[in-house]
Protein backbone atom coordinates (compact mmCIF):
# COMPACT_ATOMS: atom_id res chain seq x y z
CA UNK A 1 0.00 0.00 0.00
CA UNK A 2 1.06 3.63 -1.20
CA UNK A 3 0.91 6.07 1.61
CA UNK A 4 0.31 9.82 0.08
CA UNK A 5 2.35 12.68 1.67
CA UNK A 6 0.31 15.91 1.75
CA UNK A 7 3.58 17.87 2.05
CA UNK A 8 6.14 19.63 -0.24
CA UNK A 9 8.88 18.79 2.03
CA UNK A 10 11.57 17.13 0.26
CA UNK A 11 13.31 16.05 3.79
CA UNK A 12 10.09 14.16 4.83
CA UNK A 13 9.93 12.58 1.60
CA UNK A 14 13.45 11.10 2.07
CA UNK A 15 12.99 10.48 5.64
CA UNK A 16 9.76 7.93 5.24
CA UNK A 17 11.62 6.67 1.97
CA UNK A 18 14.68 6.04 3.79
CA UNK A 19 12.80 4.03 6.33
CA UNK A 20 11.71 1.70 3.70
CA UNK A 21 7.82 3.53 2.97
CA UNK A 22 7.07 3.15 -0.50
CA UNK A 23 5.42 7.35 -0.58
CA UNK A 24 3.81 9.45 -2.82
CA UNK A 25 4.00 13.04 -2.42
CA UNK A 26 0.69 15.33 -3.11
CA UNK A 27 0.96 18.67 -1.54
CA UNK A 28 -1.65 19.99 0.43
CA UNK A 29 -3.16 23.68 -0.55
CA UNK A 30 -4.33 25.17 2.42
CA UNK A 31 -3.60 28.34 3.30
CA UNK A 32 -1.77 27.95 6.21
CA UNK A 33 -1.19 31.16 7.09
CA UNK A 34 -5.18 31.46 7.12
CA UNK A 35 -5.74 28.63 9.64
CA UNK A 36 -3.06 29.70 11.56
CA UNK A 37 -4.86 33.17 11.99
CA UNK A 38 -7.65 31.13 13.10
CA UNK A 39 -6.65 28.78 15.05
CA UNK A 40 -4.30 31.60 17.16
CA UNK A 41 -7.75 33.61 17.17
CA UNK A 42 -9.30 30.39 18.83
CA UNK A 43 -6.75 30.64 21.28
CA UNK A 44 -5.04 27.25 20.33
CA UNK A 45 -1.85 25.90 22.29
CA UNK A 46 1.47 25.01 19.92
CA UNK A 47 0.71 21.48 20.30
CA UNK A 48 -2.88 21.73 18.81
CA UNK A 49 -2.08 24.11 16.93
CA UNK A 50 0.71 21.51 15.27
CA UNK A 51 -2.13 18.71 15.40
CA UNK A 52 -4.37 20.85 13.79
CA UNK A 53 -2.51 21.60 11.00
CA UNK A 54 -1.55 18.36 9.93
CA UNK A 55 -5.25 17.01 9.96
CA UNK A 56 -6.27 20.24 7.95
CA UNK A 57 -3.39 19.22 5.57
CA UNK A 58 -4.52 15.82 5.56
CA UNK A 59 -8.37 15.99 5.22
CA UNK A 60 -7.27 18.50 2.23
CA UNK A 61 -5.85 15.77 0.11
CA UNK A 62 -7.82 12.67 1.30
CA UNK A 63 -10.69 14.42 -0.07
CA UNK A 64 -9.04 14.31 -3.39
CA UNK A 65 -8.09 10.95 -3.15
CA UNK A 66 -11.15 8.52 -1.72
CA UNK A 67 -9.57 5.41 0.24
CA UNK A 68 -6.31 6.54 -0.06
CA UNK A 69 -4.45 6.34 3.62
CA UNK A 70 -3.04 10.17 3.25
CA UNK A 71 0.02 11.81 5.77
CA UNK A 72 -0.27 15.29 7.04
CA UNK A 73 2.44 16.79 8.76
CA UNK A 74 3.15 19.96 10.33
CA UNK A 75 5.95 21.65 12.61
CA UNK A 76 6.01 24.64 14.94
CA UNK A 77 8.33 26.73 17.01
CA UNK A 78 7.67 27.98 20.36
CA UNK A 79 9.74 30.42 21.61
CA UNK A 80 9.07 32.34 25.15
CA UNK A 81 5.40 32.20 24.57
CA UNK A 82 5.31 32.91 21.10
CA UNK A 83 4.82 30.83 18.17
CA UNK A 84 7.32 31.38 15.61
CA UNK A 85 6.01 31.12 11.49
CA UNK A 86 8.41 30.34 8.95
CA UNK A 87 10.68 33.30 7.48
CA UNK A 88 9.43 34.88 4.23
CA UNK A 89 12.97 36.15 3.23
CA UNK A 90 16.24 35.98 4.44
CA UNK A 91 15.99 39.26 6.44
CA UNK A 92 13.37 37.80 8.52
CA UNK A 93 15.30 34.56 8.84
CA UNK A 94 18.22 36.20 10.34
CA UNK A 95 15.91 38.06 13.07
CA UNK A 96 14.15 35.34 14.04
CA UNK A 97 18.22 33.19 14.45
CA UNK A 98 19.15 36.98 16.15
CA UNK A 99 16.35 35.90 19.01
CA UNK A 100 16.97 32.54 19.21
CA UNK A 101 21.00 32.27 19.93
CA UNK A 102 21.66 32.00 23.29
CA UNK A 103 18.14 30.73 24.28
CA UNK A 104 16.24 27.41 24.32
CA UNK A 105 12.83 27.00 22.24
CA UNK A 106 11.00 24.20 21.18
CA UNK A 107 10.01 22.88 18.28
CA UNK A 108 6.88 20.07 18.19
CA UNK A 109 5.70 18.19 14.92
CA UNK A 110 2.57 16.63 14.35
CA UNK A 111 1.15 14.21 12.04
CA UNK A 112 -2.51 12.54 11.10
CA UNK A 113 -3.52 9.99 9.09
CA UNK A 114 -6.50 10.16 7.57
CA UNK A 115 -8.49 8.20 4.73
CA UNK A 116 -11.54 9.78 3.05
CA UNK A 117 -12.88 11.82 6.26
CA UNK A 118 -11.69 9.86 9.05
CA UNK A 119 -8.56 10.20 11.30
CA UNK A 120 -7.07 6.75 11.22
CA UNK A 121 -4.39 8.11 13.64
CA UNK A 122 -2.52 11.15 14.78
CA UNK A 123 0.48 11.88 16.95
CA UNK A 124 3.25 14.04 18.18
CA UNK A 125 6.55 14.47 19.00
CA UNK A 126 8.85 17.36 20.19
CA UNK A 127 12.66 18.34 20.92
CA UNK A 128 14.15 21.39 23.04
CA UNK A 129 16.82 23.14 21.51
CA UNK A 130 19.21 25.34 22.56
CA UNK A 131 21.15 27.93 20.55
CA UNK A 132 25.10 28.97 21.07
CA UNK A 133 25.61 32.48 21.77
CA UNK A 134 27.54 32.53 17.79
CA UNK A 135 28.69 35.55 16.73
CA UNK A 136 27.41 37.99 13.76
CA UNK A 137 29.86 36.78 11.58
CA UNK A 138 29.34 33.12 11.99
CA UNK A 139 25.78 34.13 11.29
CA UNK A 140 26.21 35.99 8.21
CA UNK A 141 28.10 33.28 7.03
CA UNK A 142 25.48 30.61 7.41
CA UNK A 143 22.80 32.38 5.49
CA UNK A 144 24.98 32.92 2.65
CA UNK A 145 25.75 29.61 2.55
CA UNK A 146 22.36 28.45 3.07
CA UNK A 147 20.05 30.74 0.97
CA UNK A 148 16.63 30.23 0.47
CA UNK A 149 16.67 26.77 2.46
CA UNK A 150 16.29 28.57 5.29
CA UNK A 151 12.89 29.57 4.06
CA UNK A 152 11.94 26.48 3.81
CA UNK A 153 11.54 25.50 7.20
CA UNK A 154 10.38 27.42 10.75
CA UNK A 155 13.36 28.32 12.96
CA UNK A 156 15.67 28.66 9.25
CA UNK A 157 17.77 26.07 10.27
CA UNK A 158 19.10 22.40 8.52
CA UNK A 159 20.24 20.96 11.91
CA UNK A 160 20.95 17.60 9.64
CA UNK A 161 23.42 20.17 7.54
CA UNK A 162 25.87 23.03 8.59
CA UNK A 163 22.69 24.32 11.11
CA UNK A 164 24.29 21.84 12.97
CA UNK A 165 26.50 24.80 14.58
CA UNK A 166 24.14 26.75 15.27
CA UNK A 167 23.35 24.94 18.58
CA UNK A 168 24.55 24.34 22.05
CA UNK A 169 22.25 21.37 23.16
CA UNK A 170 19.09 19.45 22.20
CA UNK A 171 17.38 17.06 23.94
CA UNK A 172 14.05 15.03 22.74
CA UNK A 173 12.92 13.63 19.40
CA UNK A 174 15.97 14.08 16.80
CA UNK A 175 13.23 13.24 13.36
CA UNK A 176 10.78 15.78 15.45
CA UNK A 177 13.15 18.96 14.55
CA UNK A 178 13.41 17.97 10.70
CA UNK A 179 9.35 18.37 10.73
CA UNK A 180 7.62 14.65 11.28
CA UNK A 181 7.47 13.01 14.56
CA UNK A 182 8.92 9.31 12.71
CA UNK A 183 8.80 6.89 15.20
CA UNK A 184 5.37 7.70 15.95
CA UNK A 185 4.60 7.22 12.10
CA UNK A 186 5.91 4.26 11.65
CA UNK A 187 3.55 3.02 14.79
CA UNK A 188 0.57 4.16 13.01
CA UNK A 189 1.63 2.40 9.31
CA UNK A 190 2.32 -0.25 11.12
CA UNK A 191 -1.41 -0.26 12.48
CA UNK A 192 -2.74 0.26 9.38
CA UNK A 193 -1.18 -1.95 7.96
CA UNK A 194 1.15 -0.14 5.81
CA UNK A 195 4.24 -1.86 7.06
CA UNK A 196 4.89 -5.12 8.47
CA UNK A 197 3.56 -5.61 12.21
Amino acid sequence: MTLILASASETRAKMLRDAGVIVDVMPSTVDEDVLKAAFREAGKTADKLADALAEEKARDVAMRMPGRLVLGADQVLLFDEEIFDKPRDLAEAREQMLRLRGHTHQLISAATMMRDDLVCWRGEASAVLTMRNFSDAFLDEYLDEVRDAVLWSVGGYQIEGRGAQLFESIKGDYFSILGLPMFAVLKGLRREGVLTE
